[in-house]
């Protein structure tokens, strides 16, 4: 049986007929508020449940432009003054992608390669705003970013943050937006790559035992009990949140355990690159399988207008090395069909190669990487034109690709939150999900 439902919540029931319908209603003990309660809730948008394919998101972002040509989206058959100095490799699927990512070669039928992203923003800031939230920049309203959303919408699992940045919170937009600051991200402090790594506030204090910190931590929930009540401002209520998940996360041994490096043996360590982009890899890999929902890492800086050539074999190799084991380990402890991997960049780089050897900004085209969580592996989705000017097949937007990240976490792109003024805006406004690439 399916419920058509009340033919006393339809619009338009206040017409010619509506006092005769309202006056029969009140017969059923329902009073003329009750009614245009019943009339408003008509048009509250309902949500259909999604069920999520991806359980956490590893996303991974590279500040400052990667460049198409150099890395996802190679021309081998343009002019040299296009295609640049880095020649090709086949992957293991017949593609072809650049040559200074051998590794990620051989594993390409695990991801999928998005060769049409595309938006007109071609600086720094509004790009990244677009990258971390999915919405265009707007003077009127700060956007949450997809972590603050994440964490939003399912909060903390087994005491460990729902939203940590590696190895600090990596721009303005990835903070919380118009939600409360409560679901910010949690940064490390530090870059896991140092020998003396230490996430910070994650200890005691030197000299302060067991007995001393329960002591403190009671004293401070009396404090804090008389001041919470007695105002509504949100970095207040945001400050006791962040209190008591601390306390969570002091509290669980398992949980301090995922950040502590030490725990991997010398073969995986090695295996990952004991540098940036391993270390900082695997951290990510140690805290989604910990229970992190979203884990947002930086690497590199890829604004490249001079020298590209080298600039590209400088960052690329241990780029390549970290995510291609990322990739097999994750597969391997069977949690890649359950974690989306997701590699961005605020925009590309220009078709022509500049005087100086590199490339300028370039928005109109680019890629993205996804793999895992719900998404094809062996598949390219899209393509740029010949010099990667612009997108020749399938153009992508932020607001797409923020809307397939949510739809695999389960997540109703288009769901409304509230913010400030009580305007209620949706999550991702006009996205749409990339039904293709999906499994």
């Amino acid at each position: 049986m399916r419920c058509h439902g009340n033919p006393l919540t339809q619009p338009g029931m206040f017409g010619r007929r509506g006092f005769l319908v309202a006056g029969a209603a009140s017969g059923l003990g329902l009073s003329l508020p009750q009614l245009l309660m019943r009339e408003a809730s008509a048009e509250i948008k309902q949500y259909d449940f999604v069920k999520p394919k991806a359980k956490s998101v590893i996303h991974i972002y590279l500040p400052g432009g990667m460049a198409q040509q150099e890395s996802w989206d190679p021309k081998p058959y343009s002019p040299m003054e296009y295609r640049g100095d880095l020649g090709t490799i086949k992957t293991n699927t017949g593609e072809v992608i650049g040559s200074a990512m051998p590794q990620l070669a051989k594993r390409a039928d695990k991801y999928c390669v998005i060769r049409s992203m595309s938006h007109g923003e071609a600086a720094h800031e509004r790009g990244t705003h677009n990258m971390f939230t999915g919405y265009k920049p707007s003077p009127a309203l700060s956007y949450p970013s997809f972590g603050a959303v994440v964490s939003h919408e399912y909060g903390p699992r087994n005491n460990l943050p729902a939203y940590i940045c590696v190895p600090n919170v990596p721009n303005e937009f990835a903070g919380t937006g118009y939600l409360p600051s409560s679901y910010g991200g949690f940064a490390l402090g530090a870059d896991p790559a140092r020998d003396d790594f230490q996430v910070r506030d994650l200890n005691l204090a030197g000299g302060v035992d067991e007995a001393r910190f329960m002591r403190r931590k009671r004293a401070l929930e009396m404090v804090n009990q008389r001041f919470v009540t007695g105002t509504s401002a949100d970095n207040v209520g945001a400050m006791n949140t962040f209190y008591e998940r601390a306390y969570d996360l002091l509290d669980t041994p398992e949980a301090k355990a995922a950040f502590d490096l030490s725990k991997e043996d010398d073969k995986t360590r090695d295996r990952y690159g004991r540098n940036q982009a391993g270390s900082r890899m695997l951290m990510c890999r140690r805290l989604i399988e910990a229970g992190s929902r979203l884990v947002t890492m930086t690497y590199g800086s890829w604004d490249m207008h001079t020298s590209i050539t080298s600039g590209i074999r400088g960052q690329m190799p241990s780029f390549d090395q970290g995510l291609a084991v990322l990739l097999d380990d994750l597969s391997e402890r069977g949690l890649l069909d359950e974690t989306l991997v997701m590699v961005t960049s605020e925009f590309g780089r220009t078709p022509k190669i500049n005087a100086d050897a590199g490339r300028d900004h370039w928005p109109k085209v680019f890629s993205v990487m996804l793999a895992g969580g719900g998404v094809q592996g062996g598949m390219i989705h899209g393509a740029s034109d010949s010099t990667a000017s612009e997108p020749e097949l399938d153009p992508v937007s932020p607001a797409d690709l923020a809307t397939t990240m949510y739809r695999l976490l389960g997540i109703v792109a288009d769901k409304e939150l509230m913010a400030p003024g009580d305007r209620p805006i949706e999550i991702v406004d006009g996205g749409n999900v990339i039904e293709k690439i999906l499994t």
